[in-house]
């Protein structure tokens, strides 16, 4: 089946049917179920058709991490249908609502999409398996043991006779799912645990997916924003005289925050936007600036009476009797969530009192929330359509801003869909940006070379306290600004991580594995105290490792993968870190050289990783390389400054993601253990900081202790 569909026609076409849009995967598919042919919702999950393709509906959101189809494939593993004849389609937030939260989770982060959800996602195809041949059973009048199944064919196995899903799935419907159901061993899996060609990749190289910026809509206004380029400033005064007059421009907005002019067109609309002459009343923080905040941090790690994220024996006795005393105080800064797709969000609302949402969310539910208490109504007036993300990585999901600033201003155009999209300026200068923070450690070692003491004071602002204010802190810690030394593996008799809060005015969100500076601080330190003591770093590791640690197993196996302790060619130098997280365990080595005149080049990473079960070996791979470029722009170039209380960087031109010739060679080893169920949109970031100052000391002999790299003379000592 053949049909000439453009994504514009789709969109449409789709607005006409229903005044919304009912998005699957396979647009022929999408097209086929808006013509009216009937389709069966076995259970909530699982959707089929009369000629057997199985459409399966998908809570989480995608944004190029794989969910999309990972999860799929653990629905369709314990159906046992067809992996060829398979669609997926978003779950409705509102409809979750009226159901009662049927889908469970609809939050994307923490690489939590799949660890999260399999439980009830693989129990949901297997329910639907055995309602599927119970109703054939039934229609045989033969005990339903006595059935089988295989890619979507239901067989008696005494008579030979087969029914297919397409044929039983109404009369499965009608029957009461079972109270219980056995899950498949992971060593029989056919579908999950298998390189399947992932859902979105065909469509995407085509250009079909929606994503928020190509929503287009009958009669659709668009709208450009300005907020106050200092953080929690307001609006003083305005004059839009011009603006007003500009062709295509409907309105000018004034909120408290901020301001936006609506026009036919965005271009229009930003245009008129730079023509307003704005006075913002900057508050108390327009004299904030780099200084100002590490002064703030400084002060905090100074502070003797700081709360104690972990507390093991006497660390002050145990470091003054300390044959020897490494200290160290590193730092890193903020960071944009530089999201190829700025922030968007269009809202429309209807003469009946329906509010409908299309935006690019990693949390539909969240997005549902917010849009709901902006208009003023219930929930279940509300649908938002959760469209195809152009990247993500935190920041679109615990700050709902652009929903709630896209639903505000579609409220002034009652009766008209009105599409806000955030400029590439706005976007980097009003993020919920990575916390900076600094730290300050001090190790101390035995006559042996042991570690016997680590003393950690971290300083840096709370992500909770920004985005959940109304849940105290327990203890005054936030989980992620301590994470990766409160939780170290490494046996160490005496420990002590204190947590020094300090927020400034910055906004702070989750990004890319959220506290992964940590990981550059405590991996970067631990090679200086094998350095100290006169050990390998992968010696050192180790011998703090218990046998069976499955932080010792990768390391073990990506030293193994990476011939540590071999000769290196001449030029070359390794560095080695590990780190887990997210549900997973991870060691990387990297190898780099350093040229006479300072310049770094990673030429290969390998990273080893047990996430425990693999339910797509060639998505988990993609997402180490994914993590490892999306890292190296970080370790190498980029960084937001903060000049008289505003972000310094505007655009790429000046926060740079990395070339595409620096991308080294990516080596993915994975020994998944099983026995747990672990991510991976997240844990290969956390190795990447450390391995490569690691390497450059191998290189050069100086200990890089604050990013980016661009800020350092890397010749050799």
């Amino acid at each position: 089946m053949t049909i000439t569909l453009s994504r514009r026609d789709f969109m449409k076409a789709s607005a006409a049917i229903g005044g919304g849009l009912a998005l699957e995967f396979w647009f022929p598919v999408a097209a086929k179920a808006a013509g009216g042919v009937s389709s069966t919702e076995v259970n909530a999950w699982v959707v089929i058709h009369p000629d057997d393709r199985v459409v399966i509906r998908i809570a989480r959101s995608e944004m190029g991490q794989g969910s999309y189809t990972a999860l799929a494939q653990l629905v369709a593993e314990e159906l046992d249908c067809d992996w060829a004849k398979v669609s997926a389609e978003f779950a409705s937030p509102n409809e979750h609502i009226r159901r009662k939260r049927i889908w469970g989770s609809m939050s994307t982060g923490g690489s939590m999409g799949i660890r999260g959800s399999q439980d009830y996602v693989r129990k949901a195809g297997a329910s639907a398996r055995e309602m599927l041949v119970a109703a054939a059973a039934a229609q045989w009048q033969v005990p339903a043991n006595e059935c089988s199944v295989d890619k979507g064919v239901i067989t008696h196995v005494l008579s030979g006779r087969k029914l297919r899903y397409g044929q039983v799935a109404g009369a499965a419907a009608k029957l009461t799912p079972p109270s219980d159901v056995k899950l498949r061993d992971s060593k029989d899996w056919k579908i999950a645990g298998k390189s399947m060609h992932r859902l979105d990749i065909p469509d995407k190289v085509l250009g079909k997916p929606v994503f928020g910026v190509d929503v287009a809509l009958p009669g659709m206004l668009h709208a450009s924003i300005a907020q106050c380029p200092v953080f929690g400033g307001k609006v003083k005064s305005l004059d839009a005289r011009i603006a007003e007059k500009m062709r295509g421009v409907k309105k000018v907005l004034r909120e408290e925050n901020f301001i936006a002019v609506i026009a036919d067109s965005w271009w229009r609309a930003d245009q008129a936007l730079n023509k307003i002459v704005v006075e913002w009343d900057v508050g108390a923080h327009g004299n904030a600036s780099n200084e100002t905040i590490a002064a703030m941090f400084r002060e905090g790690l100074a502070d003797p009476k700081l709360p104690q994220a972990r507390k093991l024996g006497d660390t002050d006795a145990a470091l003054a009797s300390a044959a020897k005393v490494v200290e160290a105080e590193y730092q890193s800064p903020y960071l944009n969530h530089a999201t190829m797709e700025p922030q968007t969000c269009t809202a429309w609302f209807k003469p009946d009192g329906f509010l409908e949402v299309w935006t690019s969310t990693q949390n539909g539910e969240a997005s549902l929330a917010v849009a709901a208490e902006t208009a003023g109504l219930p929930q279940e007036k509300v649908e938002v359509h959760k469209m195809m993300l152009g990247g993500g990585f935190g920041r679109r999901g615990g700050s709902q801003d652009f929903v709630r600033q896209g639903v505000t201003i579609a409220k002034s155009m009652p009766g008209v869909p009105v599409k806000l999209m955030w400029s590439r300026q706005e976007d980097m200068q009003h993020g919920f940006y990575r916390p900076a923070s600094m730290v300050r450690m001090k190790g101390g070692l035995d006559a042996q070379g042991k570690l016997v003491a680590l003393h950690t004071r971290i300083a840096c602002p709370s992500i909770l306290a920004v985005l959940m204010p109304e849940a105290p802190l327990k203890d005054g810690i936030d989980f992620s600004a301590v994470r990766s030394f409160n939780d170290a593996p490494y046996e160490i008799p005496n420990q002590q991580v204190d947590y020094a809060r300090r927020n400034g005015h910055v906004p702070v969100g989750f990004w890319r594995a959220p506290g992964q500076q940590n990981a550059f601080y405590r991996e970067c330190f631990i090679d200086e105290l094998a350095s100290a003591a006169g050990k390998d770093p992968l010696d050192f590791r180790l011998a703090m490792l218990r046998a069976g640690d499955k932080n010792r197993l990768v390391l073990e196996a990506v030293a193994k993968a990476a011939a540590w302790g071999s000769p290196m060619p001449p030029g070359l130098h390794r560095g080695l870190a590990s780190i887990d997280g997210f549900g997973s365990y991870t060691a990387m080595v990297v190898e780099l050289s350093v040229s006479a005149k300072g310049v770094a080049k990673v030429h290969r990473v390998i990273v080893a990783i047990d996430s425990g079960y693999v339910v797509n070996p060639d998505t988990c791979r993609a997402q180490a390389e994914s993590n490892v470029v999306y890292g190296l722009s970080a370790v190498f170039q980029q960084e937001n400054n903060v000049r008289n209380g505003r972000i310094v960087e505007s655009n790429f031109h000046n926060f740079r993601l990395m070339p595409l010739p620096d991308m080294p060679k990516v080596e993915t080893v994975l020994v998944p253990t099983g026995g747990f169920w672990g991510g991976h949109g997240e844990p290969a970031i956390l190795g990447i900081a450390p391995a490569v100052c690691n390497a450059i000391f191998a290189a050069t002999g100086k200990r890089i202790r604050s990013l980016p790299l661009k800020h350092h003379d890397l010749r050799k000592a």
